[in-house]
């Protein structure tokens, strides 16, 4: 199976931290980082994941349990009329994000904030985040990678002005986090609170029409 780049470092590092214990301080310290770094391979496991072709598809960006599915929940959304999908990732859901359309990326852009446990509502509203706007077919959709207690560092791999595709790999976050969406208010949600979703293969809204301007920021 694929691991995401940013994982080596950390399965580098606990290797090495076992060869050093196992020199030092004998196998029972050395099995300590090799169980650390056979959990750094789980966590940053990347599958191939089988990528819907349906163009008014709104794709899970990110594993994990979907926490709001309709009105805005906090006071942070973007300027506009918007519906919202928030997606908590534990420890034990695949971190590498997906892209949840294709099109053309018009705004990239970091925020910095606190570091609340992602599951709380106002952590939308208060954390570090990277927001990440895509222009499909005149259509703007925003997305948040969030942080939490854990997840302290964002890895996004898009700039302004690329073209991407639904269910392209475009970032990891580390160890615990929140990915909000945000989609025109003519779009129909297709899941519920509590339902767990699959990156790149979850199909959580379709798209309405292709009128709406795009949005720039």
């Amino acid at each position: 199976m694929r691991i995401d780049p940013a994982g080596w470092p950390f399965i580098g590092g606990s290797l090495i931290l076992a060869i050093a214990a196992l020199w030092f301080i004998g196998a029972g310290g050395a099995a300590i980082f090799v169980v650390l770094a056979c959990f750094f391979l789980f966590f940053f496991r990347d599958p191939d994941r089988p990528i819907t072709k349906d163009t008014d598809a709104v794709l899970s960006p990110a594993d994990g349990r979907v926490m709001i599915a309709g009105a805005p929940a906090g006071q942070a959304c973007p300027p506009g009329d918007w519906q919202q999908i928030s997606i908590f990732l534990s420890p034990m859901d695949v971190h590498v994000n997906r892209l949840p359309v294709g099109g053309r990326v018009t705004k990239v852009e970091y925020h910095p904030g606190r570091f609340l446990p992602a599951y709380r509502h106002e952590a939308g509203d208060l954390n570090e985040f990277t927001e990440v706007t895509i222009d499909h077919h005149g259509q703007p959709i925003v997305m948040r990678q969030i942080v939490g207690v854990l997840a302290r560092r964002i890895v996004c791999r898009i700039k302004q002005g690329d073209e991407v595709h639904a269910g392209d790999r475009f970032g990891v976050m580390k160890f615990g986090s929140r990915m909000d969406i945000f989609i025109p208010a003519t779009a129909q949600v297709a899941v519920k609170v509590n339902d767990k979703v699959v990156g790149g293969v979850t199909v959580i809204a379709r798209l309405a029409g292709r009128t709406a301007p795009p949005y720039t920021g």
